[in-house]
Formats: C-alpha cells, sequence, structure tokens
C-alpha cells in the first residue's frame, strides 16, 4: 500500500480548504453582484414604465387605436429606449422607432403575464432583434377589457458587459488567491515536515544502534521540544547502555572470584593432607563465606528480575515493623564487633503497625545495613531509629562511613548502578530496596555526604484504628 508523506498531506488539505472557500466566496460574491445589477436594471426600466403609463394612460384610454399610436409617438417615445404599442392580443400597432408592426404578434413571457396581471416582466433575448432586454409591459384597461398594452424595453448589452468584467475580475482574483495560499501551504508544510523528517532520519539511525546521532532543535515549539526529548532520551539510553555494561562487566568479575576461589580451596582440600585440620577449617570457612557471598549475588540478580517483570508477588501482614528492625540489629551485632563499628538502635516504645511482607522488609534492612557496615571504617558508629511522622512508619539508618560523592548520589537508587566506588557488589541492592518499599506505598530517600556519613530513610504507610479491627477480624 503506498503511502502519502505528511507534507503531501498538508497540501492537499489546505489546497482543498482554500478552493472550497475562495470558491464559495467567489460564487457568493457573483451572486449579488448579478442580482444587484440586473434588480437594478429591472427596477429602473419598470419605474420608468409605470411613471409614464399613469401620467399618459387616463389621456388616452378611451382614444381610437390610430389616436393611441399617434399620441404615444408624440408625447411618449421621447427619452425611452423602446416603446411599443400592442393590441390586447399582443400585435404590434406600433413602436417608437415609427415603424408599423404589419400586426406581428409577440408572445414573450411579459406580455403573457400582463394579460392576466397588472403588468408583465421579462428578461431574455428579444424575438426581433435577438439582443437581450429587459422587458415591462403595462396593460391599458377598457373596464375589465384589455384595450391595448404599452411594451418598454431597454438593452442589457451594457449590464452584461459590467457584470461580465465583474466577474472574470472575480474569477483573476480568486485564482490569485488560490495560487497565494497554495505557495503558503507548500512553505508552511515544508516547514513542518523537514524537521519532522530530520527527526525520523535520526529515530531509524538510533533504531540502528547509533545512540551518538543528535537532532538538531531549530525552534522553541512541539517539534522543538520533541527534538529535545529524543536527544535526552538518547543520552539517557546510552548512559544506561554504559550502565548494562559496566554492570556486565562487574557482575561477570564478581561471579567469577567466588567460583575461583571455590575452586582452587576444593581442589586444595581435595589434593591435601586430610589430617591438617587447620587448613581444613580455613577452607571451608572461606569456602561458605564466597558460597553466601555468590548466593547473595544470584539473589540480587533474581529479584531484579522479578522486580522488572513486574511479577514480584507481596505476602502481607499486619505486624509491627520495630521488631524486623531490631532482629536486622541483632544479626549484625555480632559482625558489628568484629568490624569494630558500634551499632546502636533507638526504636522507641510506639507500635508502628503496618502491612507489609516481612521477609521483604528484612531483605531490604539487611541490604541497607550492609551497605553501611561496608562504608563504614573501623571505630565509625551505625544509629537504628523508628518513629512516627504524618501516617508513616520514618524508619533510619545513619551511619559515619566515607559518604557518596554528590555526582553519584542522585543515581544510586538506579539499577546497574555502582558509582565511583571499587567495593565489591552486584549495583541492584538499592534499587532492589527501593523498588521493594515503594510496592508497600512508601518511600526510600538517601541523603549523603562525603567523609560525613550517609543516612537511609524509609517510610512505610501505618495502618489506622479501623484497618488494624478488619485486619483482626479477618484474622479471627
Amino acid at each position: 500500500m503506498s503511502s502519502t508523506s505528511l507534507r503531501s498531506r498538508l497540501v492537499w488539505n489546505y489546497g482543498v480548504l482554500i478552493v472550497l472557500v475562495v470558491v464559495m466566496l467567489g460564487s457568493l460574491f457573483g451572486t449579488l453582484v448579478w442580482n444587484y445589477y440586473y434588480s437594478s436594471a429591472v427596477s429602473s426600466v419598470l419605474q420608468r414604465a409605470q411613471t409614464e403609463a399613469a401620467l399618459h394612460n387616463r389621456q388616452i384610454a378611451d382614444e381610437p387605436t390610430k389616436e393611441k399610436a399617434r399620441y404615444m409617438l408624440q408625447n411618449m417615445a421621447a427619452g425611452t429606449a423602446h416603446l411599443q404599442l400592442l393590441t390586447g392580443s399582443g400585435a404590434i400597432i406600433v413602436d417608437s422607432d415609427g415603424f408599423d408592426g404589419n400586426g406581428k404578434v409577440i408572445d414573450t413571457p411579459d406580455v403573457r403575464a400582463a394579460l392576466v396581471h397588472d403588468k408583465g416582466i421579462w428578461r431574455g433575448r428579444d424575438p426581433v432583434t435577438n439582443e437581450r432586454i429587459i422587458a415591462v409591459t403595462l396593460p391599458v384597461k377598457e373596464g375589465a377589457r384589455i384595450a391595448a398594452m404599452f411594451r418598454y424595453t431597454a438593452s442589457l448589452s451594457t449590464v452584461d458587459r459590467i457584470i461580465a468584467n465583474i466577474l472574470w475580475l472575480t474569477v483573476l482574483v480568486g485564482s490569485t488567491v488560490v495560487l497565494l495560499f497554495f505557495t503558503m501551504s507548500v512553505l508552511i508544510a515544508n516547514r513542518i515536515a523537514r524537521p519532522i523528517r530530520n527527526l525520523t532520519k535520526v529515530a531509524e539511525k538510533m533504531a540502528e544502534g547509533d545512540w551518538s546521532r543528535r537532532a538538531a532543535p531549530r525552534d522553541r515549539d512541539e517539534i522543538g521540544r520533541l527534538a529535545e526529548t529524543l536527544n535526552t532520551m538518547a543520552s539517557e539510553l546510552t548512559r544506561r547502555e554504559k550502565l548494562k555494561e559496566d554492570f556486565i562487566s562487574s557482575i561477570s568479575h564478581e561471579l567469577r572470584t567466588p567460583l575461583t576461589s571455590i575452586k582452587g580451596w576444593s581442589e586444595t582440600l581435595a589434593s591435601g593432607d586430610p589430617s591438617d585440620v587447620e587448613e581444613l577449617n580455613l577452607g571451608l570457612a572461606i569456602i561458605d563465606r564466597e558460597t553466601e557471598r555468590l548466593s547473595g549475588l544470584v539473589e540480587d540478580l533474581l529479584d531484579f528480575s522479578k522486580l522488572y517483570a513486574k511479577s514480584i508477588v507481596l505476602h502481607p501482614e499486619m505486624l509491627d515493623v520495630r521488631r524486623t528492625l531490631e532482629e536486622t540489629l541483632r544479626q549484625f551485632e555480632a559482625r558489628g564487633q568484629r568490624e569494630s563499628v558500634t551499632i546502636r538502635g533507638d526504636l522507641g516504645d510506639e507500635e508502628l503497625t503496618a502491612k507489609v511482607d516481612a521477609d521483604r522488609m528484612k531483605q531490604v534492612f539487611i541490604n541497607v545495613m550492609d551497605n553501611a557496615m561496608k562504608f563504614t571504617p573501623k571505630g565509625g558508629s551505625i544509629l537504628v531509629g523508628a518513629g512516627r511522622q504524618d501516617g508513616f512508619a520514618r524508619l533510619t539508618i545513619r551511619d559515619t562511613g566515607i559518604g557518596i560523592p554528590p555526582e553519584d548520589l542522585p543515581h544510586v537508587t538506579e539499577k546497574f548502578y555502582k558509582g565511583t566506588s571499587q567495593r565489591s557488589g552486584s549495583g541492584l541492592g538499592l534499587a532492589i530496596c527501593k523498588e521493594i518499599v515503594e510496592l508497600h506505598g512508601g518511600m526510600f530517600r538517601l541523603d549523603s555526604a562525603v567523609d560525613v556519613g550517609t543516612t537511609v530513610t524509609i517510610l512505610l504507610p501505618l495502618m489506622t484504628d479501623a484497618q488494624r479491627q478488619e485486619e483482626k477480624q479477618e484474622q479471627g
């Protein structure tokens, strides 16, 4: 199926619209001119005929036909374009030219109308001279009988010539207007279609994988904003593509490192001395630690895959989120002692009941605490707090670690982003945490300053008394 370009459609639509408007206005103007001139000519002849008839009709009404003809020639012919005296049956008695009509009968519409009505008006071609005329016929009555008829005629040649000139001028002006607007429509269509064609070419190059191409925004209109949006999208996709490549490279390294350790120690233990308990315990401990690390990376990838596909299923239940947070604190206390990091909790005494998936929220707390431990040096501290804020449970984890650089802070919760840190990790942990919290209807926010520390704030919607009562009734 053939396709029509936007430029062609615009020109065609504009052209049709302009032609229709010009034809309609031209037709209306021509009709008005036509009616005005011909109506004026008819009115002029009719008024003259009625005036003369009113002046002379009484003088000749009772005169014989020959006297009427003589009177007409002497008194009514002067100044009249053409005057004819007809019998009651329409035969010419005499006309203003002074010639006898030899009884020729005129059967034009004006004569027939005058036989029935008080007057007859007709516009057409004279059957004698074959020129276009206006004819007005007025009857002369003797009682109820029509004794004679006066027929006034005037040539339309001058009026026809004027109207023809006006109509030709109208056609010329209309054609000029159509041509002018057609040219303007072509220019407008080109102005609209050219940047769209450029955008299409850039988009096609991007579709082929060339993300370096950029559209040139010309004006600050909708097309200009579209070009800027396309450029922004290309820049963002380029950045995300780079992040994905960095992530694949990083995750490959992260997966290879524990696998190499596990394989190396497995071979060492297999070929070593089984009686060397110290070496055996060291190897098993390293294998266990690397296995946990590998398992964590795989879990991150699985969680990310589910979140990306929107297929993750929550199993919410009514609970005090402080309890889940406290379990996480106790889980990290031993690690804090080993790494000389002080962990303190200030969870308050007020119950913070929310409907959450306990396992998923514990995953969030563990991930945040693990990051805090990872980036807090020896002698540092981690403070965990809990409280209420405008109908939300406000949970904070504040560390005194190395902090996050300002250029990395807006992106650390994005997928695949690892920042400038060289510490191990998948770059998915905080992105997964943010997604889980938002799935619960909450908010996940980071505030950080380099060499000062990082604060993670989690807001979870609290249950109202009515919601808690309803939940208890359903459980009961």
